[in-house]
């Protein structure tokens, strides 16, 4: 009986062994243990700004495209590209011996017109109407002779001089001298019908027109300034021949100017009216422009491989140092969240929409969820969840994701 007690102690002597072995090797193991390397950052205050950059084509508020009106040859040439001018001075001269044949032609033919229009409001030309007199007067004697002729044959047949034929003839003479002299009379009052003195008033606006429309092109044959600006744009020059309607310069106010820009679909949303820009030239590196956001896209346009909304920029302080149709960056803040708490982005995750960051506490990780503002590209407003001082943890060294609970290395 002793040896069986002594057997069943040294046994449990041998459990109580084994259970201490592993618990010595699970402390000293934990206690061991290497630690995760961790990347961290703190959460501190400061000013974000949400930024969209995308390319744009500066062009001039007040631009104007000269055209040939006819075509001809150049004779002169009074500018060249670059040149500040005054409104009205003479930049081009073009060979007008067409336009003044033009000019020419139209004046006669509105002449005529209006000639026509006289006689048709007047019942015919003065030779016309001469002639209507004459006939109306050599119509009305035929009627007076024939008639006398009438009454003596009915006279004659009354006594048996004249036959009854003889009389009946006399009679139809007079029915066809009194329809001439009627005839005669309708054509001196009513020569034009209303039909023809709309068609006579018809033709001397038409023939105004076209002699207003060549003496426009006469004028222009003398290509001078509309406004004040720069002629930033000349396409012909001394002696050329240039087509009718082809473009001869372009002059604008560049202390007026605009940037057309090209935002991608995806970012249409975050723009408004009236956010600020920054505009920069890369053939002026370090110089900058500022301008607002004037007009927000109303549709979307194939622009290259990509689609975009076009956006309308106001300069406000146009210099006259951005050239029309340079290509430009333009850079707007659709957002500004001054002395905030903020993380770097790569501090956050989400979980079944839920934002959480893993906040650092004695070396160990703790799942913490919390309440964002609008995001830049590389940091993120924290509006709750924590304090300022706060570290949380960025990512691993090592490659191995981020765990709640485990012993970590902290490192910068």
């Amino acid at each position: 009986m002793a040896d069986v007690r002594r057997q069943t102690d040294r046994r449990w002597i041998w459990v109580g062994a084994v259970i201490v072995l592993v618990l010595v090797f699970f402390t000293v193991r934990n206690l061991t243990r290497e630690r995760l390397p961790v990347r961290i950052a703190d959460v501190e205050r400061q000013s974000l700004l949400s930024t969209v950059s995308t390319n744009g084509r500066v062009e001039p508020t007040l631009n104007y495209e000269l055209h040939s009106p006819i075509a001809t040859t150049v004779e002169a040439v009074y500018v060249q590209p670059g040149d500040v001018v005054p409104a009205g001075k003479l930049l081009m001269k073009l060979d007008d011996i067409d336009a003044r044949a033009r000019v020419a032609a139209a004046e006669s033919a509105l002449r005529t017109a209006q000639a026509d229009l006289v006689a048709a409001r007047n019942n015919g030309t003065p030779a016309q109407r001469d002639a209507a007199a004459s006939e109306i007067e050599r119509s009305s004697l035929e009627r007076d002779q024939d008639q006398r002729s009438l009454d003596a044959l009915a006279h004659l047949q009354t006594t048996g001089a004249a036959s009854a034929a003889e009389v009946d003839a006399a009679r139809q003479r007079l029915a066809a001298a009194q329809s001439t002299f009627n005839a005669a009379q309708q054509m001196a009052k009513n020569r034009y019908s209303a039909p023809d003195l709309a068609r006579a008033e018809a033709a001397v606006n038409d023939a105004q027109s076209s002699l207003a429309a060549a003496r426009q092109a006469l004028d222009q044959t003398s290509v001078v300034a509309p406004i004040g600006g720069t002629v930033y744009t000349l396409n012909a020059g001394r002696t050329e021949f240039v087509q009718q309607g082809a473009m001869l310069l372009q002059i604008a106010d560049l202390t007026h100017e605009r940037v057309r820009a090209y935002f991608d679909e995806p970012e249409i949303g975050r723009l408004a009216v009236g956010q600020p820009i920054v505009i920069k030239w890369d053939a002026k590196p370090g110089k900058v422009w500022h301008g607002h956001i004037e007009r927000v896209p109303v549709t979307v346009i194939i622009y290259g491989t990509r689609t975009v909304g076009e956006v309308l920029i106001a300069l406000d302080d146009a210099d006259g140092g951005l050239l029309p149709d340079t290509n430009v960056t333009v850079t707007v803040t659709t957002s500004s969240q001054p002395n905030v708490l903020s993380i770097p982005r790569e501090a956050l995750f989400t979980q079944g929409g839920q934002p959480y960051v893993y906040k650092v506490v004695d070396n160990d990780l703790v799942k913490t969820n919390v309440h964002i503002g609008t995001p830049t590209l590389t940091q993120v407003a924290i509006l709750s969840g924590l304090k300022e001082g706060d570290q949380v943890a960025t990512g691993t060294t090592s490659g191995q994701p981020l765990q709640e609970g485990i012993p970590i290395k902290a490192m910068r």
